[in-house]
Formats: structure tokens, C-alpha cells, sequence
């Protein structure tokens, strides 16, 4: 069940520009732009805080980006692209083992690389973390996404550490929004993630990769005080909403 509210207010940017968000827990959101479906790190039948509340056969998907091989971030990924036909886009080793496991409608990137796909582009930037397939083999180097279209850019992090790296993404796009993870642990806080929101110059932010496990909760009006502390603001999705941004 997908709900629908107004969209979000801020006084830091005017937007004319703007694409409407799904968030389906965990790093798994959606993205309509110029009129295809674009999923990220499809983790829903697994997660037990999105599993009863999202359907994961009704999600529709054009394309699905996944950031890394790690379970909570590919769970579905199968399931959904072999259902909706999806183009699957990941690094090489992704992009090879999804061929072995039968879904061949995929495109391989790596860091630094960039590719046009008409209704938007897809730009690879780096993403400090590990990455491995379930059974343990290696799954290439994590990504983080810079996405541009017509309709507005953004940024989604993967799982990633606050690198200086981060300061280069201006230089490549002016964004709308960001999709972070801020859950501590395995991945930036809020408070790193204030600070790549400065990076970045990006005022809007979509917190990511929280509260699904218990070495990732967080405490909320905390989160969101550190990025007022840089003049940023977090939104906190509820899992199955769709937002304007």
C-alpha cells in the first residue's frame, strides 16, 4: 500500500524540477523519472518492517540499480526483474552474476563511469564499504549513484562511509536531493551525513539504512537536529510512502 502526501516544503532551494519518491524501507526506494519506474537496492521480503506493509510482486520497475551485493540490498532483485523485465544496472561482478542466476536484461558500470539510458544518466561514484554475495564470493566494488534527467537530479550514497571524495559531486550536478545513509554502524551517522550534505550542497536529504536492524537504529529528532545544525533538512519516510521532491 503506496500513500501519497503533499510535497516537501523547504525554504532553502525553490524547485521547479521534481520526481516523486517510494520509499520501501531499509536503502529500497523507487524513483519515477520522466515516466519509467527506476528501484534501488530491492530488500523487501526479508525485512520485517516493510515485508507486511509492500507488496513486492505489485512494485513496478523499468530499471533497478543496485548499489552493492550485499543481501539487504539485493534480496528481490531476481525476483522483481525477472517478473517486470527490468534492466538491471550494478558493477561488472554484479552484472555477471545476475547473467549466471538468468537475468540477462542487466548493464555493467564501475566507478567513475557514466551512461545515458534517454529518460535519465547514471553516473558511478565511489562508495567506501565492502561488498560480497551471500554465499561469501567477491562482489566488486560498491557504487553510489548521481542520477540527471530533465525532471531533476539527485544523489543516493549507497552504503558508504563520509569520504572527501564526496566534494567532487557538485562539480558533476546540481541536486535536488540526496539519499543517505545515516544508521551508524556499518555506514555514516547523521551527523557524517550532515557533513556530506555540506559537501554535496544539497539541502534536501532522504535518510536511508536505519532502524531495519539493531546495530542501525536511530534516534529521529537527533538525526534531523544534526543536519538543521547545517542548514539541511532530513526526511524520514514512512515505508510505502511516495513523496514529491
Amino acid at each position: 500500500m503506496v500513500s501519497e502526501v503533499e510535497p516537501a516544503k523547504s525554504n532553502h532551494r525553490e524547485r521547479i524540477q521534481a520526481m516523486y519518491i517510494t520509499y520501501y524501507g531499509h536503502s529500497c526506494f523507487s524513483a519515477r523519472i520522466n515516466n519509467k519506474q527506476v528501484l534501488f537496492d530491492p530488500f523487501i521480503t526479508p525485512n520485517g518492517l516493510a515485508n507486511t506493509i509492500v507488496d513486492v510482486d505489485k512494485i513496478v520497475a523499468d530499471y533497478i540499480l543496485v548499489s552493492h551485493a550485499h543481501y539487504d540490498h539485493m534480496a528481490d532483485c531476481i525476483r522483481i526483474a525477472g517478473r517486470t523485465g527490468a534492466k538491471v544496472l550494478g558493477n561488472w561482478e554484479i552484472s555477471e552474476w545476475l547473467q549466471k542466476q538468468g537475468v540477462t536484461n542487466t548493464h555493467a558500470m564501475n566507478i567513475g563511469g557514466k551512461w545515458n539510458f534517454d529518460e535519465f544518466s547514471v553516473k558511478s561514484v565511489v562508495a567506501h564499504h565492502s561488498s560480497s554475495f551471500s554465499d561469501g564470493s567477491y562482489g566488486g566494488n560498491p557504487l553510489g549513484f548521481i542520477i540527471t534527467s530533465s525532471e531533476g537530479n539527485f544523489y543516493y550514497s549507497g552504503d558508504t562511509s563520509l569520504t572527501l571524495d564526496m566534494q567532487l559531486i557538485p562539480r558533476w550536478a546540481k541536486l535536488n536531493f540526496a539519499v543517505l545513509s545515516i544508521g551508524d554502524n556499518f555506514t555514516m551517522d547523521a551527523a557524517d551525513a550532515a557533513e556530506c550534505s555540506r559537501m554535496i550542497d544539497c539541502k534536501t536529504i532522504i535518510g536511508a539504512h536505519y532502524d531495519t536492524f539493531g546495530f542501525i537504529k536511530i534516534d529521529h529528532q537527533k538525526a534531523k537536529k544534526a543536519f538543521e545544525a547545517v542548514d539541511a533538512e532530513l526526511h524520514l519516510l514512512k515505508i510505502g510512502e511516495t513523496r514529491k521532491f
